[in-house]
């Protein structure tokens, strides 16, 4: 099942940046960074296949891809600067979210969002969502841009010149990075597991 969505995704990914060029690469990247799982291991790959076929530079599919990314991230931003945070506010305490816990996403994103992002943008699954709770936090717009340019740039870049050396074989490159999403996704059950009996525990006291 996951297979043949996997393979659906692929042909929309394709046949968009081979009719859109530039603009598809920048518009899937998009997509991919407004907390939409559409995979990035396939387009920056085929986008350095690309390149390979001589349709496209490896710098300008990067820039294209990083541009997307700080368009998808920035719409993301600001659903949680002006939805999530209302929401949270109002109707967290019955998903377990409390004041205090937005308090401390608001100092962890003062002190170390700008890192947060940075290296967010370079690690499968996080990658996708973290802009969502960079809003809800409020860190600094400006910062929270350049940061996701700044990792996003060599993210796209590694990915193209991957699938440019590839060639031919570009898509072999997303089973490595499927490993990656279970292990990822494993860590964040696990500490989504953790933050719900912690804070059942502390009803329970009450």
């Amino acid at each position: 099942m996951i297979e043949k969505i996997i393979s659906v995704l692929a042909s929309f990914i394709i046949a968009s940046i081979s009719l859109l060029g530039y603009s598809g690469v920048a518009l899937m990247m998009a997509i991919e960074s407004a907390c939409i799982p559409l995979p990035s291991e396939i387009i920056m790959p085929f986008s350095g296949y690309l390149v390979s076929t001589g349709e496209f530079t490896l710098w300008g599919v990067a820039l294209a891809g990083a541009i997307g990314c700080v368009i998808g991230s920035v719409a993301a931003y600001w659903v949680g600067y002006y939805g999530g945070r209302p929401m949270a506010e109002k109707y967290g305490k019955y998903v377990l979210v409390t004041h205090h816990d937005l308090d401390i996403a608001d100092n962890f994103f003062n002190k170390y969002g700008n890192w947060a992002v940075f290296f967010s943008r370079m690690m499968p699954v996080v990658r996708t969502f973290i802009s969502l709770p960079a809003g809800i936090a409020r860190m600094n717009f400006w910062q929270f841009v350049a940061y996701t340019f700044l990792g996003s740039l060599p993210f796209c870049y590694l990915l193209a010149y991957i699938g440019k050396k590839l060639g031919d074989n570009w898509n072999t490159l997303g089973v490595y990075f499927h490993k990656f999403d279970i292990i990822i996704g494993v860590v964040i059950l696990a500490g989504l597991v953790w933050f719900i009996k912690r804070h059942l525990n502390i009803k329970n006291n009450y």
